[in-house]
């Protein structure tokens, strides 16, 4: 069996605090050999922090757009000193923009995503990228600086599509995929996406893929559940769920694996 890499999981989540070991044991027998535990403020960038070294995993620190309200002055200087207090710390992120659910103002937003985007430039650090319904105002602080990274869970349209594939971003893909609902429109875009700037992830505890027979009783989108994603775009892209699962372990390491 392949063995692939979760790009993107909260494992920080209220959901996971009764059984966390579990949930990262069961994974590893499904064949994830790691993940990549979000941070989305500054708390839960040290306790994934914590984590990731506790358990051998990857992590990211950052201001999610959700919290940038909350972020204090000191930002800049918070991250940078996270991001070099481990070597399982490999991005700057959850960070972006979501003009979708505005929990926080769009000009507070704006400025704290390109703090972020400006330390993962002077740090040489990929970013992890969250966007939703707000490509046209991401893609002006994209252009201020240049940056590696994955844009991810993207459901967005075809022009975003290209302008993020053209900048030079790896795409991630969640279950969304599987959504037969929602994810018609990712699924017609996928053929657009080349293998080698594929990434796939679970954003679990969220966004349980919709084609697990039976589903799962607690409704709790786990890593273990990431061959769905693969299995998915292996069909989707008319190749062997092996091809996505060696592409995507490659394409992690060299993004995030220095």
């Amino acid at each position: 069996m392949s063995t692939m890499i979760d790009a993107g999981v909260n494992l920080t989540s209220s959901q996971f605090s009764a059984d966390l070991p579990s949930v990262i044991a069961r994974a590893k027998s499904a064949g994830v050999s790691s993940m990549l535990a979000i941070g989305c403020d500054l708390q839960s960038s040290k306790e994934s922090i914590e984590l990731a070294e506790k358990h051998q995993l990857f992590c990211s620190v950052g201001v999610h757009p959700h919290d940038a309200r909350h972020a204090p002055d000191s930002l800049y200087d918070d991250l940078s000193a996270l991001l070099t207090s481990s070597n399982h710390v490999v991005a700057v992120g959850e960070c972006g923009l979501d003009f979708n659910r505005d929990f926080s103002p769009r000009p507070i937003q704006q400025s704290v995503c390109l703090t972020q985007l400006h330390l993962a430039q002077a740090a040489n650090f990929p970013v992890y990228l969250h966007e939703r319904e707000a490509h046209s105002a991401l893609m002006p602080l994209l252009n201020e600086v240049k940056v590696e990274g994955i844009l991810h869970c993207f459901t967005g349209d075809k022009t975003a599509l290209k302008n993020y594939l053209d900048y030079g971003l790896m795409i991630g893909i969640t279950g969304w995929i599987c959504d037969e609902r929602r994810g018609q429109d990712l699924q017609q875009l996928l053929q657009y996406i080349p293998l080698d700037r594929l990434l796939i992830e679970t954003d679990a505890p969220y966004l349980l893929p919709r084609t697990i027979t039976p589903k799962p009783k607690s409704r709790r989108n786990e890593p273990m559940f990431l061959s769905y994603v693969a299995d998915q775009i292996a069909h989707l892209k008319q190749c062997s769920a092996q091809t996505i699962m060696q592409a995507t372990t490659q394409n992690f390491k060299q993004l995030f694996v220095r």
